[in-house]
């Protein structure tokens, strides 16, 4: 797995390079994503191993599917990843990217858990309190865990913040068990 982030580190240095001197990271963001979300697509994974499609076919199939979401230079990319066999690094590329991306633009990303789905309100509220605890902007993601009874988890980098009942239930275990 490391030698996936390492390879793929090259690639995704070198598009945000050229995406931060173009001043487009975020149209650079939106065309690795659709890359990755393309690549991942079962359908797509077996036409990328089949042994009779070339490079130029395989390029051309991803550039239609794609459609005029990609410019000339992210259809360029593509060429170079597959001419190198690291199209299947579209994922492990846009973390990266995105990654670095956040940090040059300041931003923190914050992952939010929580039981039950939030409403804008409550999102917004962690947002304000994290931003304001850690002093930077922050780009929230959320998802459901329901195992997590009620409350969420909050991560932002290293820290991780559960005030989930079952956070506190497992606390509480612990704490008996001693």
């Amino acid at each position: 797995m490391l030698e996936k982030a390492t390879i793929a580190r090259s690639y995704a240095e070198a598009a945000f390079s050229f995406a931060l001197e173009e001043g487009r990271l975020r149209d650079w963001s939106v065309m690795l994503n659709l890359l990755a979300t393309v690549i991942a697509d079962k359908d797509m994974q077996r036409i990328i191993s089949h042994p009779k499609i070339n490079a130029d076919q395989l390029h051309q199939f991803i550039v239609d599917i794609c459609g005029d979401k990609l410019d000339g230079n992210a259809k360029n990319f593509v060429k170079i990843l597959i001419a190198a066999d690291r199209i299947g690094l579209a994922a492990n590329i846009v973390s990266i990217f995105e990654q670095k991306r956040a940090a040059a633009e300041g931003v923190s990303e914050v992952d939010v858990i929580s039981a039950y789905p939030l409403d804008d309100a409550q999102i917004n509220t962690i947002s304000n309190a994290i931003s304001k605890n850690i002093g930077k902007k922050i780009d929230i993601n959320t998802s459901i865990d329901t195992n997590l009874i009620g409350g969420v988890v909050i991560r932002a980098g290293d820290s991780v913040i559960d005030v989930s009942l079952r956070g506190r239930i497992k606390t509480l275990n612990n704490l008996f068990a001693q």
